[in-house]
């Protein structure tokens, strides 16, 4: 069982509050939307220039369009750091990953492998947390989780 409270009732003006994109910066706009087209079946729901930059928004087909993910496109882009590992992930300070719940991890992961996606962390499990997890990065060395719930 997941450690990961659910359904926390806590007084707040902000608990109508919802998740609804994480954004994402990418040098060139074509090139990342056919990675995350190719590699995740991401779909393209629109796309918008302003200034410089071109502003596109991806839904996953796990999460329709519950959550999506903004890719901003255009120069200026800095490159992030490739990892060779989760630890050497975990020395840039700020946001550090996006998860998605799967139902078989080792599916998920070994999918991702045929599609040619760099693997970060190997599936594993994190018994204290009542999970087992992997982690993958786009080319732009943008890392992601994968999370599946592991009997006690």
């Amino acid at each position: 069982m997941s450690t990961i409270p659910t359904g926390i009732d806590i007084p707040s003006p902000f608990a109508p509050w919802k998740f609804e994109h994480a954004a994402i910066r990418v040098p060139n706009f074509d090139t990342a939307v056919a990675w995350y087209t190719e590699k995740l079946d991401f779909k393209l729901m629109n796309s918008s220039p302003l200034h410089d930059k071109v502003y596109g928004f991806m839904v996953s087909p796990a999460f329709e369009v519950s959550f999506i993910v903004e890719l901003i496109a255009g120069p200026g882009a800095e490159g992030r750091p490739t990892y060779e590992d989760l630890a050497s992930s975990l020395k840039l300070s700020g946001f550090h990953h996006v998860a998605f719940r799967v139902s078989d991890i080792d599916n998920a992961v070994t999918e991702l492998k045929r599609r040619d996606v760099t693997i970060v962390s190997e599936a594993h499990d994190v018994p204290t947390l009542g999970l087992r997890v992997a982690f993958f990065a786009d080319p732009w060395g943008n890392p992601f989780e994968l999370i599946q719930a592991i009997s006690a």
